[in-house]
């Protein structure tokens, strides 16, 4: 009856699979492997010399105010409540169901105070006083566009180069094609920093922001937690010792690779990797997260708030550990920055909980010799409208999604510091120089990290995938040092 099955689950096509399954394909990956380039499906990755070896992205959901951070626009203070009804109307305007009904369209000046800092004369709002010490550090890209107007598919076009479920996200395409620098950690970790507003709006976030969609699961995000054990069970059960888990582990180990031998599921090799990637993890992630060695000057480079597990400075302190044991790509989500109403004062709570251990994440890595080959991204989703949602006083008000422009910042890895490429229009409207895309976004990283974005792919449902997809994206020259 079992060789009945065992012959019913040999298909045509896994017969011709399992022929490059065996000792020598495994050998030569693990070559790979060793030499950093390890789990690709091209031998010849990464394409070109990196000037980077890992990446942090900082993804703030729910889309900051360009406009009041980043974007100065001092002429709308002559034109507060000016109405954009017809304005809006003669450019095509994509309107939320948030602002669709309104009447009226008033247009909303930032109430805050921009001034420049740096030998570069960068622009910064006075909600970001730390970000100000660093403006010959980073480059701020003021003529970001996106294709999705809400957060759930911008995020995901963020994230995976798509706005429809099942990709790949970028740490994976990273994973997989750059290989591990380590072997007690994954490649690719996550981190949720939380907000401490009460008030802030939060947008729902899922793994599809992480997950590794078509390539092998292994490819996929860790989520360390932030509160309680960093990961699930990851201390041996009362009883059970370090040999007794080793010896049930290589016998689960064994059964699978007996099933994969009969089934050739790609899926079995990815769960004995999980297992043994989670049994080194249960020695490396307790020293990882005993922050105990880390001077107190270290701490106040973060801000007080980094000897609390889960706040943001804390956060970006683990992601330097991280990176520091060869973690290729963290990725720390911080939520809470969908301000439709209320602005002044939920930006600047969230200002407050990212504005200071950024800083030190940068000037941290600086110090270490680090900068210089780790990408930093920090940015969110799309922009924010110039015009009200809601009531608008002269201290108040709320702005809509707005995915013709929206600014982020790109430090380190060879990213040209001290620049601000990119203009916007006198409202913060449209682009009238230098746009960039999230596709361009996408295309830059990679380029950044030794790899091509045409010829990164991986074949699914009979296409050749791409993190940037099909249509047209380029490398960011202006902002390359």
């Amino acid at each position: 009856m079992l060789q009945d099955f065992q012959n019913l689950a040999l298909t045509r096509r896994q017969f011709f699979r399992r022929s490059g399954t065996g000792l020598g394909v495994a050998a030569v990956s693990s070559l790979l492997a060793k030499a950093g380039l390890g789990s690709t499906a091209d031998a010849g990755l990464p394409h070109a010399a990196a000037k980077a070896k890992r990446a942090i992205y900082i993804s703030l959901i729910g889309a900051p105010s360009q406009i009041d951070l980043f974007d100065h626009k001092p002429e709308l203070a002559k034109r507060f409540k000016e109405d954009l009804k017809d304005y809006l109307a003669k450019q095509g305007e994509r309107l939320t169901g948030m602002t669709s009904g309104q009447a009226a369209f008033p247009l909303a000046p930032s109430i805050f105070k921009f001034a420049q800092h740096g030998q570069s004369g960068t622009w910064f709002s006075e909600l970001l006083p730390w970000h100000a010490k660093m403006a010959d550090d980073i480059c701020v890209i003021r003529s970001m566009h996106t294709d999705a107007i809400n957060h759930e598919p911008a995020n995901q076009l963020v994230c995976t180069g798509s706005m429809q479920n099942g990709k790949a996200s970028i740490g994976s395409w990273l994973s997989y094609g750059l290989g591990s620098m380590n072997k007690d950690l994954p490649d690719f970790v996550v981190l949720h920093a939380r907000h401490s507003s009460p008030y802030s709006n939060v947008q729902a976030i899922s793994s599809r922001l992480w997950g590794s969609g078509f390539l092998p699961g292994k490819h996929a995000g860790v989520a360390l937690r932030a509160a309680g054990d960093p990961v699930l069970y990851l201390n041996d059960a009362p009883g059970i010792s370090r040999e007794t888990r080793r010896t049930m582990l290589d016998g689960i180990n064994a059964l699978n690779r007996k099933s994969f031998g009969t089934i050739n599921d790609p899926e079995i090799q990815t769960r004995i990797q999980q297992y043994e990637m989670a049994f080194r993890m249960q020695a490396s992630v307790p020293e990882l997260a005993d922050l105990s060695g880390e001077t107190e000057a270290t701490y106040q480079l973060y801000g007080e708030d980094s000897k609390t597990r889960g706040t943001f400075a804390n956060s970006t302190l683990m992601a330097r550990r991280l990176l520091e044991r060869g973690v290729r790509f963290v990725q720390i989500f911080h939520r809470g920055w969908d301000q439709h109403g209320n602005l002044p004062r939920d930006l600047a709570s969230q200002c407050k909980d990212v504005d200071q251990g950024a800083y030190g994440l940068i000037q941290d890595l600086k110090q270490r010799g680090m900068l210089e080959d780790t990408l930093v991204i920090f940015g969110g989703e799309f922009g924010r409208t110039v015009y009200c949602q809601g009531g608008l006083s002269e201290t108040n008000y709320g702005r809509d999604h707005h995915p013709r422009c929206f600014s982020l910042w790109m430090a380190g890895g060879g990213i040209k510091p001290g620049t601000t490429y990119g203009e916007t229009d006198d409202m913060s409207y449209n682009i009238v120089k230098d746009p960039v895309h999230i596709r361009d976004l996408h295309a830059t990283i990679l380029h950044q990290l030794g790899l091509n974005h045409e010829r990164l792919s991986f074949k699914f449902q009979g296409l050749d995938q791409r993190l940037t997809g099909v249509e047209p994206a380029k490398v960011v020259g202006g902002i390359l040092a």
